[in-house]
């Protein structure tokens, strides 16, 4: 967005002007700086929003022509993608302040080599489910050595949860799990993946108690085309 040019303020004007005057402005951009794509064809829109989430794009930014600047405020949709997994729970995180509530669940995906690796969390429950959660899971408790996010299973290479002994945005976060044997498969609604892993907390839609835990792999996700992002901005 544009909201002044030298020493024009910009900010009453319609966001296609402002756009329109962003484009003479930065004309091609430069190393580093570039004037994302924009369109008003949906037909483009969908084939962008279908197409570069291969350059790690969420998704596309909905914005109408017509609006002014609006300061503090959202005017803007996020289109993005979603999508579901099942996923193996083989631990949790108890809830902050608590002992008897469950504040996220550990999912675990099975690579090629069939080794169960992390891949995120869900944790969106309301306090009454959190302690729900917690007695339910009490018979899958285990300390044994062998579970697979184990420190031996840490010094292999497995991505476990126990790589980070703390939060990298709160040093003084625990991130300790109470592991659990991985029996219990559940389905999950993620946007994205980053590498590995999903990019953020994933929501819970069901148990899937019909899921053979071993068949939760990778390969039912899918894999978008690969891009270049720097192609992608370029236009």
């Amino acid at each position: 967005d544009l909201l002044a040019l030298g020493d024009d303020d910009l900010t009453g004007r319609p966001f296609a002007e402002r756009r329109a005057l962003l484009e003479e402005a930065v004309p091609g951009g430069g190393p580093g700086v570039y004037v994302t794509r924009a369109t008003t064809d949906i037909d483009e829109a969908q084939r962008w929003f279908e197409v570069f989430e291969g350059a790690g794009l969420d998704g596309v930014v909905a914005k109408r022509g017509d609006l002014a600047y609006q300061q503090d405020k959202r005017v803007m949709t996020k289109i993005k993608h979603e999508r579901t997994a099942d996923c193996v729970v083989a631990g949790y995180r108890v809830h902050k302040g608590t002992e008897d509530a469950v504040g996220s669940l550990l999912l675990g995906l099975y690579d090629e080599a069939g080794t169960l690796a992390s891949v995120g969390v869900t944790s969106a429950f309301a306090m009454a489910r959190r302690r729900e959660l917690f007695a339910e899971l009490q018979p899958l408790v285990t300390d044994s050595a062998d579970h697979p996010w184990t420190s031996a299973a840490q010094d292999s290479g497995t991505r476990t949860p126990r790589e980070a002994a703390s939060s990298r945005w709160n040093a003084g976060k625990d991130l300790g799990f109470v592991p659990l044997r991985p029996e219990r498969v559940v389905e999950v609604k993620y946007d994205h993946m980053e590498g590995p892993r999903f990019r953020h907390t994933t929501q819970m839609v069901r148990w899937r108690p019909d899921r053979d835990p071993l068949t939760c792999t990778y390969a039912q996700l899918e894999s978008p085309v690969r891009f270049d992002l720097g192609e992608v901005l370029a236009g």
